[in-house]
């Protein structure tokens, strides 16, 4: 017995945050390339070079959401687009772990040879880049506790966020004792904070990518109890994935003996996976024990 999808669209609720946001971080993206290029700060175009990753990633998130909301199965895609949303995490992932990697070896660079900042006018915009980090961090908060596309966007703006104190304290630090290496040195401490958890977000959308069990599901737990309704002899073709954040799947067999009834194992086998193991989406198939065409996968 199949189930349609959930009348709720993951994600939904999440397109107008996601949108103000990238509204937000896409005009200060322009105030600091034209403030950096006025003030020849390279501690500036640095942090705008991240806060265009931010845009680029926030786009794709909210492009990937929005599809996912809106679409219907059709007949190529009969699950609808929801996957898209997991796609843009991962993508999402790897853009920070290419900043972090760009951050660190910027920094060795500047190390080596410290590039003048002008403290006043990066003060100030690295103030207002703070800003639009925090407005944005607050509009995304809840989301990134239910998604991992709202999760990735979140943690692009922390990141940036982090950016902005680090080029606060890189020019207040500056103008106060002409120190050169403040900004490299917190350059390279925004790259150590973004690298693990931008792995850590990589592995998680790839655990959903290759359709791995829900590392919270105990599959042999799920199996014996299962097996322990009354009537059920066997259950085979076990299989639970993640289609998307919030949407957990589920298909397997049930072989029963001749007397059992197939409704009541049927019904019986839903409540449990549903109230147990919240697995409200599955497939079951009943088969009695004496039905010898139904041949277990070799996969």
């Amino acid at each position: 017995m199949d189930h349609d999808h959930p009348h709720h669209r993951p994600g939904a609720r999440h397109v107008r945050p996601l949108a103000i946001t990238f509204g937000l971080v896409l005009v200060f993206l322009v105030v600091e390339v034209i403030a950096g290029i006025a003030t020849n700060s390279l501690a500036l175009l640095a942090d705008a070079g991240h806060m265009l990753t931010d845009a680029v990633g926030l786009g794709m998130a909210l492009a990937a959401i929005t599809a996912a909301s809106r679409a219907r199965p059709v007949r190529l895609h009969t699950f609808g687009l929801y996957r898209l949303e997991i796609v843009a995490a991962f993508v999402n992932a790897m853009l920070l772990v290419g900043v972090a990697v760009w951050v660190l070896i910027e920094a060795v660079q500047r190390l080596r040879e410290p590039a003048a900042i002008l403290g006043a006018p990066v003060l100030l915009v690295a103030l207002g880049g703070l800003l639009v980090n925090l407005i944005g961090l607050w509009l995304l908060r809840q989301g990134a506790h239910e998604s991992l596309n709202m999760e990735a966007a979140f943690t692009e703006v922390l990141a940036d966020g982090m950016g902005s104190v680090a080029v606060v304290a890189a020019a207040l630090i500056t103008m106060t004792t002409g120190w050169p290496y403040a900004d490299p040195l917190f350059g390279a401490g925004l790259g150590l904070f973004i690298l693990p958890r931008a792995i850590r977000l990589g592995r998680q959308a790839l655990h959903v990518l290759v359709q791995a069990a829900p590392s919270r599901l105990d599959l042999e737990a799920i199996r014996a109890d299962l097996t322990a309704i009354d009537g059920v002899v066997d259950v085979h073709d076990l299989h639970v994935w993640t289609l998307t954040s919030e949407m957990e799947v589920a298909s397997l067999h049930l072989m029963t003996d001749e007397q059992a009834d197939p409704h009541d194992v049927l019904d019986r086998a839903e409540v449990l996976l549903r109230e147990r193991y919240q697995l409200s989406h599955a497939t079951l198939q009943v088969e009695p024990a004496s039905h010898s065409t139904c041949l277990k996968t070799a996969w």
